[in-house]
């Protein structure tokens, strides 16, 4: 199986790739002349060319052309078809098998990694046309090479309409993560396009534009034609220039290398890091990132035991494991949403949205409303990340409980939720967590509420099943096995066997305790199905549909009710007991296989928190989803009894358009059936019967058969659950489970190195762990090939390290 591409970068060859702003603006001229000085300066150096995909007939081919102006020069062209014409139709019209993207950009890695000898080098990659025209695919040469990542020249149209069309090729470029560093045209002393462009891109971006004079127009005899460019070639002003553009070429290849080097050592000196003991991390163990795209980080290759030679690739493709976080849905890089954030850059810039309002905030918040399918949310309040988000969403319940129970503004209000729940590190959503890790040691911090303990799912040996912690015996008994895991999902049929009795008893115990102690709270906090930064604890999910049963028909449980000062009509859907809050921050759209998880419990909640996979991963945004009836309880003629909470950056334009795009083409990637591949491999168990088709909707893209093998892995591995897009294998660990624990070390460093026997593999899983649980979490466009990749380097490094 292939590896996944790397970007092109050795430290003993330059990579370069031309594009044009148009057809015919002088691409291969301009490569014969770079590839024809290079290899007169640099003698002793191999010279390279390469063009992926050429139309036309092959004896005008350009490979052709440098063959004949730049002897020495090896060319290569990957795909030629003989057809003039958009490389898309010539390649239907060929009747030639079509070549995918990862295709056609593996074989040109391949042909640069050939290019990458001891000796220094210079590979030149020509692409066809213009910046947008379609390769083989259809998809357009600007978005098939971003995964290359090489460094890029752009040969200017010197004609007519040129200005524009040089420009709005560069911004497509730019906008892409591509590093041009050069403009190249011609000069014609009609337009003089190359005057204006050399202030233009001067002023603008401090790139040089490199004019020149241009070649002799074509006679109709191919020998007076070849003498002519002969001459052209061997201009002093030509040679010069060129010299010139390779000199800075060089020194642009040296400067990159220098700053990757450096890098790490730079941040350990000078950046505090998140979530990181950093007297416990040096330069070595820092990862420096070159780019991203899709599901991968192009990161800086570890030397192997013999140093680094200078043919050895500088950069490798390592997994985005976490993915970053937890907010990659679309890929790294992704032009859709790019172009999404660079439309409402140039539209709006940033807009105070108090009393105000704008189309992309307006249509994010209908498409959010409608995509929840809840008929208690009405309202959506934005704010920045999910933990400010939380905070916006326990100041809304715990006003809506105090003002419902006649509670006093000085009473002392705590929230419920479940042990090791984590809504975020500010200092109001620290407080809503029982005491741990990320907390018991803040200054200010003050555990306001009680936290239930609950069962939780794993598969253990092959089996799932429901289990329970010493403590919880006594209440629910040992644990119990399913025949799969959507059996453990059909609620209705467990609550018809009356398994969630046990839960009532507990729950409604709890709570009278909490009562008779004089606690009040102001809502119900939960992490629906998945806590994830708690441990990645996979909750019963009859156990959360049960809580919040039992505290909605608990009124009396709480406190009791006063008259409604505004006199108002109950409003429909209006929240009982106390308001319900779903933290979906990271288990919310399709991380979990479905757009709201909510959908799992079958109960709906009264405020819902959404961000992580909401832009997609590019730029922050949370969404703070409400009901009618709280909204209605901040409603008052005087201005303090409004939610007074707010960010500079409330519902910035560039985040609400992003969002919008990500979260249509998630909807649109469900509609189009892109996740089949997963749907499809069985999930439900092998004796279930055609009733049980519907319970599809539970699955994967973690096959079942690799998830029970990893449960079989019983010396090292407690359990595994898998679930739409995440993976977490829990480790087996003497010293006991948590966030302290160092199990899932190992394990983390194995997928670090990746397949290659201890000396850095070609790619890798860049991992994090919490305390004895790894997890894996794919995107949404993770492909069945990744996968199936991934699950082979797991399952070897956790039979690597019994």
């Amino acid at each position: 199986m292939e590896s996944p591409l790397a970007s092109l970068l050795w430290r003993s060859l330059r990579v370069y790739q031309i594009f044009g702003a148009n057809t015919d603006v002088g691409k291969t001229v301009f490569t014969t002349l770079l590839t024809r000085t290079a290899k007169k300066l640099w003698k002793d150096e191999k010279v390279a060319f390469l063009k992926p995909v050429s139309t036309g007939a092959e004896d005008e081919a350009d490979d052709r052309h440098i063959n004949r102006f730049a002897p020495g020069v090896a060319c290569n062209t990957l795909y030629q078809y003989d057809i003039p014409c958009s490389p898309h139709t010539a390649a239907i019209a060929s009747g030639r098998p079509i070549p995918t993207d990862d295709t056609l950009l593996a074989k040109c890695r391949d042909y640069a990694a050939q290019c990458a000898t001891k000796e220094k080098g210079w590979l030149f990659i020509e692409t066809a046309g213009g910046v947008h025209s379609p390769g083989p695919s259809g998809r357009t040469q600007a978005d098939l090479y971003i995964p290359l990542r090489a460094p890029s020249l752009l040969v200017g149209d010197h004609r007519l309409g040129g200005i524009s069309q040089t420009i709005s090729a560069f911004e497509s470029l730019r906008i892409r993560g591509y590093d041009v560093e050069s403009v190249l045209l011609f000069k014609d002393e009609t337009y003089e396009n190359y005057q204006y462009l050399e202030d233009y891109f001067q002023k603008n971006y401090g790139i040089p534009v490199i004019s020149l004079s241009q070649p002799p127009g074509r006679h109709g005899n191919p020998e007076r034609d070849a003498e002519a460019m002969e001459r052209y070639y061997d201009r002093k002003d030509c040679g010069e220039i060129m010299c010139q553009v390779l000199e800075t070429l060089d020194k642009v290849h040296q400067t990159r290398l220098s700053s990757l080097d450096s890098m790490a050592t730079k941040a350990s000196q000078h950046i505090w890091y998140p979530f990181t003991q950093q007297s416990l991390v040096g330069p070595k163990d820092i990862m420096t990132i070159d780019s991203a795209h899709g599901d991968y980080f192009q990161t800086i290759a570890p030397p192997n035991q013999d140093g680094q030679p200078t043919n050895a690739p500088v950069l490798r493709s390592s997994f985005d494991a976490s993915a970053s976080w937890w907010t990659q849905g679309l890929g790294h890089s992704n032009p859709k949403l790019t172009l999404a954030a660079a439309y409402a850059a140039g539209r709006y810039g940033h807009v105070m949205f108090a009393s105000a309002v704008h189309q992309p905030a307006m249509s994010l918040a209908e498409t959010l409303l409608n995509g929840m399918k809840n008929p208690r949310i009405n309202r959506i309040f934005y704010s920045d990340n999910g933990s400010t988000g939380m905070e916006v969403a326990i100041k809304m319940g715990l006003r809506a409980a105090r003002k419902r129970y006649g509670w006093d503004t000085n009473q002392r209000l705590g929230v419920l939720g479940l042990k090791g729940a984590y809504h975020g590190d500010t200092l109001g959503a620290m407080d809503c967590a029982d005491p741990g890790i990320y907390n018991e040691k803040i200054e200010w911090y003050e555990g306001r509420g009680y936290w239930l303990d609950y069962p939780t799912i794993l598969c253990k040996s092959g089996e799932w099943g429901v289990a329970v912690t010493d403590n919880l015996k006594s209440s629910f008994g040992e644990g119990r096995n399913y025949p799969s895991l959507n059996d453990i999902f059909d609620i209705k049929a467990r609550e018809a066997r009356g398994e969630q009795k046990r839960y009532e008893e507990y729950i409604t115990s709890a709570l009278q305790s909490c009562k008779d102690q004089g606690r009040k709270f102001g809502a119900l906090m939960l992490e629906p199905i998945i806590l994830g930064a708690g441990g990645m604890e996979f909750v019963d999910p009859l156990f959360q549909r049960t809580l919040v049963n039992v505290v909605r028909k608990s009124s009396h449980l709480f406190g009791t009710a006063v008259q409604d000062a505004s006199g108002a009509a109950k409003v429909p859907n209006e929240w009982t007991g106390l308001p319900v809050v779903f933290d979906e921050v990271f288990t919310g759209l399709y991380r979990l296989g479905r757009f709201t998880p909510s959908s799992f419990l079958g109960v709906h909640p009264d405020i819902s928190v959404h961000a992580k996979l909401l832009t997609g991963g590019l730029v922050p945004l949370c969404a703070t989803l409400a009901s009618e009836s709280i909204f209605k309880v901040f409603l008052s003629p005087d201005k303090t009894d409004a939610l007074l909470h707010g960010h500079s950056y409330t519902a910035h334009p560039i985040g609400c358009q992003v969002a919008l795009e990500s979260v249509k083409e998630m909807q649109a990637m469900e509609e189009r059936g892109e996740w089949n591949w997963a749907k499809h491999r069985g999930w439900v168990a092998p004796e279930a019967t055609s009733q049980d088709e519907h319970k599809s909707d539970v699955w994967s893209i973690w096959p079942h058969e690799f998830v029970k093998a990893l449960s079989r892995q019983t010396d090292r591995v407690l359990g595994v659950w898998a679930l739409g897009s995440v993976l977490a294998i829990h480790l087996k660990d003497i010293a006991g489970s948590g966030y302290s624990s160092n199990a899932a070390a190992g394990l983390r460093e194995s997928l670090d190195l990746g397949r290659a026997n201890g000396e850095g593999g070609p790619w890798n899983v860049h991992s994090r762990v919490l305390g004895n649980v790894l997890y894996v979490m794919a995107s949404q466009v993770t492909s069945e090939t990744s996968i199936k990749q991934l699950s082979g380097l797991l399952m070897e490094s956790i039979e690597k390290g019994k």
